[in-house]
């Protein structure tokens, strides 16, 4: 199977550049930057793409790169920090700009730019860089221009070696998804033949291999992945798979009872459907801070997991279905901030007794997912389920969680995703859900003053769920939305929109 290697220098957009590259359908491996040349060529990949990186390759001790690569005859295109290190690695000069860029920028491409055929006269591209390349390294030539950056891009055709400062993975780059496509297939002469199911046939291999004659118990939300993740382990390991699906008390109407007859009757899996609560609850009892909530939820499926594993006897290995916007936002990714922590990130707990830990989805994106669902044959109406966060409606409800708050969350909830579907936008909004405020205002109904709560409803379009903007809900959409909340959930009085991207904002309000 052909592929590129994607080395990762602790760059936010790492795991982006793999998921273009997949999507021209030539397969990526996302490696640590220090990845020794030998493991390199044993995947024996058609090229290599350093990322980008939040260091500056003059600090001591930057990341960097096993530098016989670049005698290695493969080609390499650096991106950012990665065109930086190969300037600085090749007798280049790296040097602190004189204005740093960020945002879009236009950028002049040279006429016979190889990488850059694409290009317009002003080509509007993403830059985020304080350091820059001032003297290409021998044998190489600048291919392109900016302002205040005079080496935007360089290359050493001869030895088909490529760098460029901005970052052609990100949609705000116009033609950035033509440098990549340059690289993959005219540079690197991939065939652009990887599917889906090239992927599923690998990890069922895997899982075969590393689980053995072995048993697996699945933590199974009921969402998009943990289905998958429990699709995948079931056509690779049969019967010798067992899935617990916990109701925490924070799950959306109606959805214990659904997940646990669709994977009961329609796959016929071994679930345990446990009811745990009670103890979620009164757990989260007092506690309105959002990290302290996720960390109370993630010790509580815990020890819910190592009960019924108790209950089991012995189980060999614990799977689940993280995905790799969760690993980002729990700082999992190398040189990654924690923006919010994920439960299910984090390894094997020790306590839970198992040898180890099978995530045959981490180093997939939502859509990626949801294809190797279908390819998987699994039905779409599971596979398009809106997705939900494993702390369930607790991060929807800021403040303390109670059953009635929970209640709340949950009746708006239902009837927002009833009128989406109804209006046939259900695929055209990525992820959207009701957040129950913790403000009360005034207002009057039946004549009567009241002093009640505030509902905000969230909509948001993503093509990877790392970044996202709000969806322009057609107003009478939201209205009917908005009066049936407001006539048909106790103690709500107000109805609010979200209108913020995120970044600034993240998806989920907690």
């Amino acid at each position: 199977m052909e592929s590129i290697v994607i080395l990762d220098f602790g760059g936010q957009y790492t795991q982006l550049i793999a998921r273009r590259v997949r999507a021209l359908h030539v397969f990526s491996h996302v490696l640590p930057c220090r990845t020794p040349l030998a493991d390199i060529l044993r995947l024996q990949p058609k090229g290599v793409i350093f990322s980008g990186g939040p260091a500056s390759v003059l600090e001591e001790g930057a990341p960097t790169c096993d530098p016989a690569l670049f005698e290695a005859g493969l080609p390499v295109l650096g991106i950012c920090y990665g065109m930086q290190l190969m300037g600085k690695l090749l007798g280049g000069e790296v040097t602190k700009a004189p204005k740093r860029e960020y945002g879009l920028v236009d950028v002049k491409a040279r006429l016979d730019a190889a990488l850059l055929k694409d290009f317009e006269d002003q080509n509007a591209c993403w830059m985020s860089h304080t350091f820059q390349v001032s003297q290409v390294p021998k044998g190489f030539k600048a291919a392109a221009s900016s302002e205040n950056c005079p080496v935007a891009a360089m290359e050493n055709t001869e030895k088909r070696l490529f760098g460029v400062q901005f970052h052609p993975e990100v949609t705000h780059t116009r033609n950035g998804l033509g440098v990549l496509r340059r690289f993959v297939f005219d540079i690197c002469a991939c065939r652009g033949d990887w599917r889906m199911e090239d992927f599923a046939r690998e990890q069922i291999r895997r899982i075969r291999e590393e689980v053995g004659q072995g048993t697996v118990l699945l933590a199974l939300s009921g969402g998009v992945d943990s289905a998958v993740a429990a699709a995948l382990l079931s056509r690779a390991i049969g019967d010798r798979l067992t899935c617990v699906f916990v109701d925490h008390g924070l799950l959306r109407k109606g959805e214990f009872d659904e997940v646990s007859r669709t994977f009961e009757r329609d796959f016929s899996m071994h679930l345990i459907a446990v009811d745990a609560s009670e103890r979620f609850l009164t757990a989260l009892k007092g506690v309105t801070e959002p990290e302290e909530k996720r960390r109370i939820i993630g010790a509580k499926f815990i020890e819910v997991f190592r009960d019924e594993a108790g209950k089991l006897g012995k189980l060999d290995h614990f799977a689940q279905g993280t995905i790799y916007p969760d690993v980002i936002e729990s700082g999992g990714a190398l040189g990654s901030s924690v923006i919010k922590s994920h439960h299910n990130v984090g390894g094997l707990p020790k306590e839970l007794g198992f040898t180890s830990l099978i995530e045959p989805l981490r180093m997939l994106f939502k859509d990626e997912v949801r294809a190797l669902g279908i390819s998987l044959g699994l039905p779409e109406s599971l596979v398009w389920r809106q997705p939900f966060p494993g702390p369930g409606l607790a991060i929807r409800i800021l403040g303390e969680v109670t059953r009635d708050k929970a209640e709340t969350v949950r009746e708006s909830d239902a009837i927002l995703r009833e009128e989406i579907t109804r209006a046939g936008l259900d695929r055209d909004i990525s992820q959207y859900f009701t957040v129950l405020t913790n403000m009360r205002s005034v207002g009057v109904m039946g004549d009567e003053r009241t002093y009640d709560r505030a509902v905000a409803i969230r909509c948001v379009t993503t093509d990877d769920f790392m970044t996202a903007d709000f969806y322009r809900l057609p107003y009478d959409v939201l209205a009917l939305v908005s009066r049936r909340i407001v006539n048909e959930v106790p103690n709500v009085n107000r109805v609010l929109f979200d209108v913020t991207s995120k970044p600034p904002a993240s998806i989920e309000w907690e």
